[in-house]
């Protein structure tokens, strides 16, 4: 992401209102002031810029959730042969999910598992494509899901997240 926290932290911000235009708990109005941010923070930065903040989230909830499973033992999710199959398994059943973007989502996620940057890593592959960027946040949405389950609170990482964006935005800067 760029340099300019600003940049990064309005396209992380608007990457996270892509999962909640997606996720069937966000209300209606929530739903249309999300769409609003999201093409706001495109029109000032570029959409490739919210495509990179999807890339960082991925990243970070796939790292949140390994974490999670550390602190665990028995039944725990092993990041190589469970979670990244299970994310992988459930692309396909989004009907706008296109199938030849999933190795680069699977990519991502590897790449997360492995400790690495997610956006440096995917930066050397050029601009993200709007198909892939798509499945990215189907991918975010999958990781949050599977994270409220493991948690066994549903919406619990859509709570997580806007607290983080109201620390941020209460941060002087």
């Amino acid at each position: 992401m760029t340099s300019d926290g600003v940049v990064v932290g309005e396209a992380v911000r608007a990457a996270w209102d892509s999962y909640r235009i997606l996720e069937r708990r966000t209300s209606e109005k929530e739903c249309r002031q999300a769409q609003q941010r999201v093409q706001a923070v495109m029109d000032t930065y570029g959409r490739d810029e919210v495509s990179r903040g999807m890339v960082f989230l991925v990243g970070v909830l796939t790292s949140h959730i390994i974490g999670q499973q550390d602190s665990r033992e028995e039944g725990s999710l092993d990041p190589l042969s469970d979670l990244i199959p299970a994310v992988i398994r459930k692309l396909p059943s989004f009907e706008t999910a296109d199938p030849a973007q999933v190795p680069m989502v699977a990519g991502v996620l590897m790449a997360a598992v492995m400790g690495m940057d997610t956006v440096a890593w995917r930066d050397q592959f050029g601009t993200i494509p709007p198909k892939e960027a798509m499945v990215h946040t189907y991918a975010l949405w999958l990781l949050a899901d599977l994270f409220d389950s493991l948690v066994e609170r549903p919406g619990a990482t859509d709570r997580l997240m806007r607290e983080a964006f109201t620390l941020m935005a209460d941060e002087p800067g």
